[in-house]
């Protein structure tokens, strides 16, 4: 079991209040999702006198985990405030996580920027979604099946179904532990991984027009005209980033996909570091999954430029690419 000195601390807050939010990043993801449901179940079944609210936008695609709930600007003058897999002040979804009278952070990426009274932040655990497993464990928290059905939600998306090298052996240690609590994992997978006509002719898309650097740099550009001709949206087309992951020689690779007024960036690695130049960018992340922003197309070159100068001089080892 992990070691987080502040988890005594954090579940003192937790019994001491009242009104508890929980809070995540924005356009959230399986883990993002799965830890702040799965953690709104734990404390509501240990604790069910109290408040407990989950904030922030929904991805259509993931609304079979939960939904949110609306809060007014004075419920957090006494409350709790507990935000989830969330690296920045700046990417919190809802505008008054900061307001609260205890802001409490957990989470797995990079600890960047400490916004939080308390906190526990490991870079080692596969995702937010098993520090919360964990934390529930340690706090003596009962689960029950829709709770370990959300966390571990939380970890196949984080782990790309324990496919990415951030699954550690505790990670299944974990997730062996979920399953037990009897989770229709057919039914999980089924609804995490479904797709639409659309979205599939955009993936079409997308292998037709990758273009690989001889750094081993792979690159999709997805811009407004490409996202009307496959009906899909932004978030859709985002997901698509590992769909060319395979690619024997590729080291790292990089989709920009235009919503709005800006262009998300969103990088992927199998070896060279690539959070430092998603920094560059208004982004962050893990060391081999980031994402960034740009404002105009022509920044494009200028990413695919910085990921070639930290995948060219990587090698993979044993001959092997992951």
């Amino acid at each position: 079991m992990a070691h987080w000195p502040e988890a005594t601390t954090i579940k003192s807050s937790i019994e001491a209040a009242d009104t508890i939010m929980i809070h995540r990043h924005v356009r959230p993801d399986p883990d993002a999702l799965g830890s702040q449901l799965g953690l709104k179940r734990i404390i509501e079944q240990a604790y069910p006198e109290k408040k407990v609210y989950v904030v922030g936008g929904i991805v259509r695609d993931l609304e079979f985990l939960g939904k949110m709930e609306h809060v007014e600007p004075d419920m957090y003058d006494e409350a709790l405030v507990l935000v989830l897999d969330t690296a920045n002040h700046e990417r919190i979804d809802g505008p008054y996580a900061l307001k609260g009278k205890t802001v409490i952070k957990i989470d797995h990426h990079p600890d960047e920027d400490p916004y939080a009274t308390h906190q526990i932040v490991d870079t080692t655990v596969s995702s937010t979604s098993e520090m919360i497993a964990e934390l529930a464990e340690m706090w003596q928290m009962p689960l029950d099946e829709e709770s370990a059905f959300l966390l571990f939600a939380g970890i196949v998306g984080d782990t790309g179904r324990f496919q990415f090298r951030n699954a550690t052996p505790r990670t299944f240690e974990v997730a062996a532990k979920l399953i037990a609590y009897g989770i229709d994992t057919n039914r999980l997978y089924r609804q995490m991984y479904k797709t639409n006509l659309a979205t599939l002719q955009l993936q079409g898309y997308v292998l037709q027009h990758v273009q690989v650097t001889e750094a081993g740099v792979g690159y999709v550009k997805i811009d407004a005209d490409v996202l009307r001709t496959f009906h899909a949206t932004p978030e859709a087309a985002s997901q698509l980033v590992n769909s060319f992951s395979g690619l024997e020689g590729l080291k790292c690779w990089v989709m920009f996909v235009e919503n709005k007024d800006e262009i998300r960036v969103r990088i992927r690695s199998k070896g060279p570091v690539i959070n430092d130049v998603a920094k560059r960018y208004r982004g962050g992340g893990h060391q081999m999954a980031a994402g960034a922003t740009i404002d105009r197309w022509d920044e494009m070159d200028e990413v695919i430029a910085a990921l070639d100068e930290v995948a060219r001089p990587y090698t993979f080892e044993n001959n092997e690419e992951s």
